[in-house]
């Protein structure tokens, strides 16, 4: 049961940390078992106009686009119309894929291109505004872009390496669409919206008929609107839907009920499992189709997409299992709405309880493992070239680090003793065990995730220097 009351007194002290981050609007979505608990909109639209976000203002959801492409695909090979595994060249009508010297890449699949795991190139693409030259989804594949001024190309063989890659996405659009001969826009409201009756969300850009009226404007870090305020983006599966919290947690909650094994919503457990099983650990802690899942903040096991374009941020926060998670929307650029993000995520998940739902059975620490641990290491939890230190203080273990700031606005997390040098962390999804006997202060660290059957990863961490605190 939600804590309505400690809920309140943080949306009652938003406003000011809204002001201190010079973020004009924000909106928020909390849902838990499986329903929708609270939706809270702050500010404006507009820095100029001064009109008040409602509960139904949509804001650009930037990456988080990539899912819902990633469903419809799912959908359409459901029903036979596209085959995920097979080499997307065969789908492609005005456009060839680049030659490249590496292997497989002509038979690149759609699945590849969905997972960020066929090796092309360009990780996202600069917005345009009414008034400006569009670019067509073939000019942004050849390079005739602002961002991108050389053609995507591969950068690894198909299916042997990870790399984050908004052009690839773009490739599934111009699939889609030569392919069925209806646009991306259409497809996503046939396949995803209507079926999940989601009224405020769109893939319509501005400027199109059918764009929402009740939209916020993005701004930049100063505050002030960018030109019209409403970005227009060509490479739509990449970053170009339109939504409210409310519709986005409706659709996270569909995929929950769907990974519970309801079988009669829109979305079915194949394609929630399809979504969300992690196929790898490396180098985000986990991934899936496209769903990040290497973040565990408040001892859950979280699917989530975020999404940051220009002048606005967007995040998706879903819980594996019991329902429940949060949606953040906000009109400004990073450094406005990161602060803000990060009081959301660490209060809402502290003030619902959320960290209590799965007890951890803990053991004492003993002691011989904990002298070896504490120290600054670099590699442990990502591979996001962030140092780590592992401090003791008051007879409990911590891992400090920048991530945990930036996502929860505090620099640490606990460290859980399960037994057999393997700890739990508060905020962290993997299970680590470790192996410091080998000389020169140097340990391994074995990776893996209860429940999935993700290959375990062995880390090797550089151990620089052991410091503790009383």
């Amino acid at each position: 049961m939600a804590d309505e009351s400690g809920l309140d007194e943080l949306w009652l002290a938003l406003p000011e940390e809204m002001k201190q981050n010079t973020l004009h609007g924000l909106s928020v979505a909390v849902f838990d078992n499986y329903k929708i608990v609270d939706v809270e909109k702050f500010g404006t639209k507009s820095a100029l106009s001064g009109e008040a976000v409602t509960e139904d203002t949509v804001f650009s959801t930037a990456s988080i686009s990539k899912v819902v492409t990633a469903l419809v695909c799912l959908k359409l090979a459901e029903d036979g119309a596209i085959d995920l595994d097979a080499p997307i060249a065969t789908y492609l009508k005005s456009w060839k894929l680049p030659e490249s010297e590496f292997s497989g890449a002509a038979d690149v699949t759609w699945r590849q291109l969905l997972t960020h795991t066929s090796g092309t190139s360009q990780h996202g693409f600069a917005d345009y505004y009414e008034g400006d030259d569009l670019p067509t989804l073939i000019d942004s594949l050849e390079g005739r872009l602002p961002r991108y001024d050389k053609p995507i190309e591969f950068l690894f063989a198909p299916g042997t390496d990870w790399q984050y890659s908004g052009g690839g996405y773009v490739v599934v659009q111009l699939a889609l669409e030569d392919h069925t001969g209806i646009s991306l826009p259409e497809l996503a409201a046939r396949e995803v919206f209507e079926p999940l009756g989601l009224q405020h969300t769109t893939m319509i850009q501005p400027g199109a008929v059918g764009f929402p009226t009740d939209a916020a404007l993005v701004h930049d870090e100063a505050g002030e609107i960018i030109r019209t305020g409403l970005p227009i983006t060509p490479q739509i599966s990449a970053s170009g839907m339109w939504s409210s919290p409310a519709d986005l947690a409706t659709f996270a909650i569909a995929i929950q009920r769907a990974l519970a094994g309801g079988t009669d919503g829109p979305i079915k457990p194949a394609e929630a499992r399809a979504l969300t099983d992690i196929f790898s650990l490396e180098p985000v802690g986990g991934i899936s189709m496209p769903f990040f899942r290497g973040f565990g903040f408040g001892n859950t096991d979280w699917f989530r997409h975020d999404g940051s374009n220009t002048g606005v941020n967007a995040d998706l926060l879903g819980s594996m299992e019991g329902g429940y998670g949060i949606i953040m929307l906000g009109n400004g650029d990073d450094a406005n709405t990161g602060p803000v993000f990060a009081t959301l995520r660490r209060e809402i998940i502290k003030r619902m309880g959320w960290s209590q739902r799965v007890p951890l059975a803990t053991l004492p620490l003993p002691e011989p493992l904990t002298s070896k641990l504490v120290g600054t290491y670099t590699g442990l939890l990502y591979e996001l070239g962030l140092d780590y230190r592992i401090e003791k203080q008051g007879g409990r273990l911590w891992v400090v680090s920048e991530f945990f700031t930036q996502f929860l606005g505090r620099d640490r997390s606990e460290m859980r003793y399960l037994g057999d040098n393997t700890f739990a962390i508060e905020d962290y999804p993997n299970r680590l065990q470790f192996d410091c006997e080998t000389p020169g202060h140097k340990c391994t660290v074995l990776l893996n995730r209860p429940g999935s059957s993700a290959d375990k990863i062995i880390r090797p961490m550089q151990k620089a220097g052991a410091e503790e605190s009383q």
